[in-house]
């Protein structure tokens, strides 16, 4: 079976924004070991990044995927290949908006774009680690744009899986935009979650929080997403500043949560784990 294993609950728990700071890298080493987090996704730019590579090497249970960063974030190419695309200290657009509109109807923007996703498959293939998935940082690759780049420019780096940011009750607005993105990954044979869990309240997932959301698991592959660390750090992100990053953590860490698990008979995997698409 494909996209959609129906009959079934298989549920993959994923810590974003791998690298990004020494907490959260120790916060994802702790949780795989000791809880039920069975994937990351790697910022390959971000200021621990290496710290987060040698981790993820003495992990070999724990799958990480590539966090593609193309707003509120730093480029891993120097600014002065790419102008238009980030400021001159390397930074990307804290605005999402604005830049989505960038990336679509300038293409000396969308010429560097491509330049710096590429980089950034390049730098992920340089660690050695195997490429469990793709995602972008603030779900940037429903950016229709953004996600034909990552699909053309990943196919060249072994990339064989990506996340489908549906999570239930977000709303009519982004259905076609969700339709169109199981449309373009079935058509490029890459495999993907059938649900999406954490966008709305992202952030603030504490416990209780997270059994209830596994209680409701619907059958089919889910993908339970959080932003752990096991403290502040300098730097975190303005926009960001609410999150309970610590709460997540110890969420990941709840024998209850791990009960959650068990009782629905949800079954723990990684994008690897999928079969190819139908």
């Amino acid at each position: 079976m494909g996209p959609g294993e129906y009959g079934l609950k298989r549920l993959i728990i994923t810590a974003d924004d791998f690298g990004a700071a020494l907490p959260v890298n120790e916060a994802v080493e702790t949780a795989h070991r000791d809880g039920i987090l069975t994937a990351t996704c790697l910022m390959v730019g971000a200021p621990m990044a290496g710290d987060a590579v040698a981790r993820a090497r003495g992990l070999p249970n724990l799958k990480v995927g590539l966090h593609l960063v193309v707003v509120r974030g730093k480029s891993v190419l120097d600014a002065k290949r790419i102008p238009n695309l980030v400021d001159e200290d390397g930074r990307f657009d804290n605005n999402l908006v604005r830049a989505g509109f960038r990336y679509f109807f300038l293409p000396r923007v969308r010429r560097q774009l491509a330049a710096e996703i590429r980089a950034q498959f390049e730098a992920f293939q340089a660690t050695g680690l195997p490429l469990d998935h793709a995602n972008a940082h603030n779900h940037m690759h429903m950016h229709p744009v953004v996600l034909r780049m990552i699909i053309d420019i990943g196919s060249e780096f072994g990339l064989a899986a990506m996340r489908l940011p549906f999570e239930p009750g977000s709303g009519i607005f982004l259905a076609p935009w969700i339709a169109m993105m199981r449309r373009r990954l079935r058509r490029a044979g890459l495999r993907f979650n059938d649900f999406l869990f954490g966008i709305q309240g992202t952030g603030r997932i504490d416990g209780n929080t997270l059994q209830r959301m596994i209680a409701a698991l619907p059958d089919g592959v889910s993908e339970i997403l959080l932003h752990p660390a096991t403290g502040p750090w300098a730097e975190m992100e303005p926009e960001a500043a609410d999150f309970r990053y610590e709460d997540e953590f110890q969420a990941l860490l709840d024998p209850a949560v791990r009960g959650a698990v068990t009782k629905v008979g949800a079954e723990l995997i990684a994008f690897g784990d999928l079969s190819n698409p139908s």
